[in-house]
């Protein structure tokens, strides 16, 4: 396929670029959200699995019918001084490597991480291991995962009741993993050619935030492209203080869902990103959108 510049086209107006698929913890394969986003009027959007690039062929197979580009991204798992963040990374080049040898890495902490959570719970909850791997699948398991795990034997209503009550990383159940360094993390995605937005950076009901303009500052010099300002788990005046960091830094702002499916109430398109913003993303990748 040619390398095609989108910079100031107005072929795409409707965006959305932080979507998951059952690859990771969506609930909707990727042929689903595709179908799914189309449905929902978008014009593009950028699947962004945590830590895996699985979905990207199968959704890519659906870009004709559906008539939605695609954008390949992922979500990667990341720290800094001990706050987790997540970092979104489009259009990484498709032949680099150094991202999937880190996913193996961020795979196998996770499984022991997920074993110890397992443990501590099963003192109080009848749940094991294994029906958190039923739950994942051939998917990277995660903390959704588990929560799946406890609505499914009826302890909690949905995933988000399970996370504020024992998944949340205050709660006793909680275990810390060896995360990626941010920083180490947004010069892997520019080592790849990739484009680094800082997801969600002030949802504070799902981490403990990025309070410090210098630490977003440092991210920009190592090639932090922008942040995710629009977001549904950011109100008002969170998405105010992003804009505003924005403004200081030079960072651009993207608009997202964040869509897991029923695992979660956000929808496709309830948050999106500007035309021009997506367009430079487009120019500045080493990858390519799949296009109709």
């Amino acid at each position: 396929m040619p390398r095609v510049s989108y910079y100031g086209s107005m072929s795409f107006r409707r965006i959305d670029l932080h979507v998951h698929s059952s690859c990771s913890d969506g609930t909707d394969s990727p042929a689903q959200v595709m179908r799914l986003a189309a449905k929902a009027g978008l014009d593009a959007i950028a699947l962004t699995d945590h830590d895996t690039f699985k979905g990207i062929k199968p959704a890519s197979e659906l870009v004709t019918e559906c008539g939605v580009a695609l954008m390949p991204g992922v979500e990667i798992s990341t720290a800094y001084q001990g706050i987790t963040a997540h970092l979104l990374a489009y259009l990484p080049d498709p032949n680099s490597k150094v991202l999937s040898t880190q996913f193996e890495k961020t795979l196998f902490a996770r499984q022991q991480r997920m074993r110890e959570m397992v443990q501590r719970l099963s003192r109080d909850f009848d749940i094991s291991y294994a029906q958190v791997l039923q739950q994942a699948g051939s998917s990277p398991i995660g903390r959704p995962h588990l929560a799946d795990a406890l609505v499914k034997g009826g302890y909690f209503p949905n995933r988000s009741a399970a996370f504020e009550q024992v998944l949340a990383t205050s709660s006793k159940y909680y275990v810390h993993y060896q995360a990626l360094d941010t920083v180490a993390a947004v010069r892997l995605v520019r080592e790849a050619k990739g484009v680094a937005v800082l997801a969600h950076p002030r949802a504070a009901k799902r981490q403990r935030r990025f309070l410090s303009i210098a630490t977003i500052g440092e991210l920009k010099e190592v090639g932090l492209f922008g942040l995710e300002a629009f977001h549904p788990e950011q109100n008002p005046q969170e998405q105010a203080q992003i804009r505003e960091i924005g403004r200081k830094l030079g960072l651009k702002l993207t608009g997202s869902s964040d869509f897991h499916g029923y695992g979660k109430t956000n929808s496709l398109g309830q948050c999106l990103t500007d035309p021009e913003v997506f367009s430079e993303i487009c120019s500045l990748g080493g990858g390519e959108i799949v296009r109709p």
